[in-house]
This record gives C-alpha cells, structure tokens and sequence, in this order.
C-alpha cells in the first residue's frame, strides 16, 4: 500500500489524468473514434527527442560543457549565474525538465561545499524559473509547446517572434534575479572542477544529426514515422540505455489527456461553456488553470475550446510560473533540494529556509511583471 502510495505522490498529474480519462469515458463509451483523439505525430517526436538527449547525456556532453564554463568563473554569483543561464538556454533545446535533471544536481555538486545553503536554494530557485521561461521561447523547449504548435500549424518564425519579448524580458529580469538575491563576489576556490569523460567525437555527430532530422519533423519537412524509425534504429545500436531515462510518464499522461479532450468535445454542453470562457479571455484562462493542472494538461484541455492558438502559446507559458505544480519541471529541482535539505539537517541539526515559500514568492513576482508585458502588448 505504501509503495502505490509513493508511487502516485510522485506522479500525480499521470494519475489524476487516468482517473479524468477513466470517468469520462463513462460519458462518451469507447469506439472507433478513440483512435482519432490521439496524436501520434507528437508522441513519435517527443519520445525521439528523449532519446537523443539521454543519449548526448551519456557520452557526457553536457558535463564537458559546463565544465568548461565554470573553470573559468570563481565567484558564488558568478558561478549562480552561469548555472541559471545554462538552464535557460539549454532549455530551449533540451526541454525544461531534461535541462533542471541534468544541471540541478551539478550546482548541487559544485556550490554545496561552499556552505552557503541561502545562495544555493536561491541559486536552485532561479534556475528553475529560468528552465521555465527559456524553454518559452521554442517549440521544442517544454511539451505544451510542441503539442501546440502541432495543433495550431503555427509557422515557426511566427512561433520565435510572439514569444521572444518575454523571452528576453525573461533573461534581463533572471540576471537581476541572480544580482538580487545572490550577494558577495568572494572567489570560491576549486570551483568547477569536475572529472568528465572524453567525448566520443563520432556518437556526437551522429547524435546531433539525429537531433536535425527531428528538428525538421518538428518543422513539417520529414515524416515523424521516417525520423523515429532512424532514431529508435540508431539508439538500439548505439545506446539502448537511453530507452531506460525516456519520460514513459509523461507520453502516457499525453495519451490519457488526448483521451479526455476527445471524449470532452463530444459533450456539448461542457464545451459550450468552456469555449465561451476560453474564447473571452484564454490567456487569463491558460494562467490560471495551469496553477492548479500544470501547464502541459492545461494546454492541452484549452485547446478543445479556441482557435486562438497564440494566446494559449503565451498563456500556458507564462502559466509555468506561480504554484510549484504549475510547471512539473519545478518538482523537480524540490525533489533535489528536499534531498539535500534534509542532509543537511541530519548533519547540522539546523532548521533549513523554506524552498516552497521562497520559490512561491519569486515565481509570483515573475508572473506578475511578464503578465504585465502582455497586458501592455495587447491593449
């Protein structure tokens, strides 16, 4: 009993959407039609895309990476930034979650010895916010966005352009962030350092080439069933432990929700009410739905309800922010945390600071000044 317990307390989105998927199918019984609710073109590029990062992780590519970077910076704030920065901008590429799994743990590493347990949950916090917004800015940065940009046919210089104002209010206000809340520029001895393995030159091309050709699915010029042939091909030869780190969870959450929104749109008396307050104000709705579902199902039970695909872009995105379930990357990075606070406590009999309070606030704060660059945008 305990060990199903656990299992739902760590998935809890998978296992509400089941539950949602089970009941209305109560409502609308199975047929034929079933089929036609799920995406598989999505499915196909988000698992490819798993696959390949998993892959570029275990070569160590981006251990070397940071490696590099941080042997050259020496001071906490320094180093805060650098990993905050690291964090956005990997996550345009590598998604939200992929980006905090793999640099969490290292800032952890590196700033842990320091003592500084203040500088480290605010450097932790920041990094997050900012895996958040920079993941915004690409269709392939967070999973709502690439159903979303599936479903509307948005073009992507349309799709760079409508988010890249709060992309780079995103970036100037994380920098602030850092110079804010990380204070002293004392230089940390040792910094940086880390043993890293040398990169296999010949996987890391094929894996970048991997990465293109899923890249040009994601843009319409090959066929998802072409590319995740290649690539399931590739990783079966190549690396078949990156099936083991492919999020299973989060596909099978999609094809839970793909569930409820199809059998949702054949009721119409929900989706008359819900496309009247979606179609009003979708931006608003987005924001707030996403503090209480998450981003990634609000995105996708939104979309049922309005044509208006770019507000649902700006809306899911910037929902991300606020509640701690409102991006699931977030738990995350308080997965990690928590881990190390309850260390330190057993260490040093010390009370640590409040992660979920401080987090809580910083993302407020943040939601409020980008919810007020799209109020200026749009009246």
């Amino acid at each position: 009993m305990r060990r199903i317990t656990s299992i739902i307390k760590n998935n809890p989105i998978l296992f509400i959407s089941g539950f949602l998927a089970a009941v209305s199918c109560l409502f609308v019984l199975p047929d034929m039609q079933y089929i036609g609710y799920i995406n598989f073109r999505v499915l196909a590029i988000l698992f490819s895309l798993m696959l390949i990062v998993a892959a570029l992780g275990h070569i160590g590519t981006f251990d070397v990476l940071t490696n590099k970077l941080l042997s050259r910076v020496k001071t906490y704030r320094g180093i805060s930034l650098l990993m905050s920065l690291l964090a956005f901008f990997f996550s345009m590429f590598l998604t939200n979650d992929v980006s905090l799994v793999t640099l969490v743990p290292f800032a952890i590493m590196v700033l842990s010895p320091f003592g500084e347990n203040r500088k480290l949950m605010f450097t932790l916090i920041i990094m997050t916010v900012a895996a958040n917004l920079g993941s915004m800015l690409t269709p392939i940065g967070n999973p709502q966005n690439l159903y979303l940009y599936d479903t509307y046919k948005i073009p992507l210089p349309e799709f760079l352009l409508l988010m890249l104002p709060y992309s780079a209010l995103s970036l100037a206000l994380i920098v602030a962030l850092t110079f804010i809340l990380i204070r002293g520029t004392s230089e940390l001895s040792g910094a940086g350092k880390k043993d890293v393995k040398r990169l296999s030159a010949v996987k890391l091309v094929i894996y970048f080439v991997l990465f293109a050709l899923n890249i040009l699915t994601v843009i319409g010029l090959v066929h998802y069933l072409i590319s995740l042939a290649v690539t399931v091909i590739a990783m079966l030869i190549m690396d078949r432990k990156s099936f083991r780190k492919a999020d299973y969870n989060l596909l099978i959450t999609f094809v839970f929700f793909f569930i409820l929104i199809g059998n949702i749109g054949r009721i119409d008396e929900i989706t008359g009410a819900l496309s009247v307050l979606v179609s009003r104000y979708p931006v608003p709705a987005a924001v707030l739905s996403s503090q209480i579902i998450s981003n990634v199902p609000a995105a996708m039970l939104l979309s049922a309800f309005t044509d208006d695909g770019k507000s649902l872009i700006i809306g899911t995105n910037l929902g991300g922010l606020g509640t701690l379930i409102a991006s699931m990357a977030s738990l995350i990075t308080y997965r990690f945390h928590a881990s190390f606070s309850k260390k330190q406590k057993e260490l040093t009999g010390k009370k640590q600071d409040s992660y979920l309070l401080s987090f809580t606030i910083i993302n407020v704060v943040m939601l409020i000044m980008l919810f007020g660059l799209y109020l200026i945008l749009n009246h």
